[in-house]
Parts: structure tokens; C-alpha cells; sequence
């Protein structure tokens, strides 16, 4: 009889862990996606795109006014107060590409510049 009670406990409880295992994976896997990615311009005469976004970070290039880029991500450097825009930059030049940061002003999605910057994360 006892034998029999633990086994149903067991049992009970590892299909209620199924249950909510299987539940979390239902919400979550439509919500798990890429970031979205957006096509824009370069708005600035020159902007140096660099590795992470900071001012003193290495520069990998320079995009220039016109320059195409597809940026999936904005990142915000609290110390220097100041947004920076993440993605891919393509030359008109020559085609070559580039992936980094550049400023948010010369880089935004509204393809204005000055941009409406987002509010500053607290």
C-alpha cells in the first residue's frame, strides 16, 4: 500500500513538471524570434563604425551619407549619455559591408536627422 502511494506521488508530480515544461514551451516558442531588422540610410556626412558602442572603441570603418544599413538593434551607453545603432552597413561605393555601431543621430529608423531619441533606460 505505501509502495503504491510513492509511486503515485512520483508519477503525479513528474507529469505535473511535464505539464508545465510543456506549457513554457508552448508560450515561449512563437515569442522566441531574431531581432527585427530594419533597412535604412546613413544621415551623417561620415560616422565611424565601431565594435561596441563607445567612443573610444576600435572603429572598423567609416560609413558615409547614403550608405545602406540594416540595423537590428539599439544600445544605449550610459556613461557617455549617448544611443548607438547596431547593423550591418553596405557601401555605395564598392559593396563592402561592415557590422557595428554607429551613432544613433546617423543611423535611426526614422530617417530624419536629428532623431527623436528613445527615452533613457532607468
Amino acid at each position: 500500500m505505501k509502495l503504491t502511494r510513492n509511486i503515485t506521488r512520483a508519477l503525479a508530480a513528474s507529469i505535473l513538471g511535464l505539464s508545465v515544461t510543456a506549457g513554457s514551451i508552448a508560450i515561449t516558442a512563437p515569442t522566441a524570434q531574431a531581432y527585427d531588422k530594419s533597412k535604412g540610410k546613413i544621415s551623417c556626412k561620415a560616422a565611424k563604425v565601431r565594435i561596441n558602442p563607445a567612443k573610444n572603441s576600435t572603429a572598423r570603418g567609416i560609413a558615409y551619407r547614403g550608405d545602406k544599413i540594416i540595423y537590428d538593434q539599439f544600445a544605449y551607453k550610459k556613461s557617455e549619455r549617448r544611443w548607438y545603432t547596431r547593423g550591418k552597413v553596405t557601401w555605395k561605393s564598392d559593396g563592402a559591408k561592415i557590422y557595428g555601431y554607429v551613432p544613433y543621430g546617423c543611423a535611426n529608423p526614422y530617417g530624419t536627422n536629428p532623431a527623436p531619441t528613445p527615452p533613457i533606460p532607468r
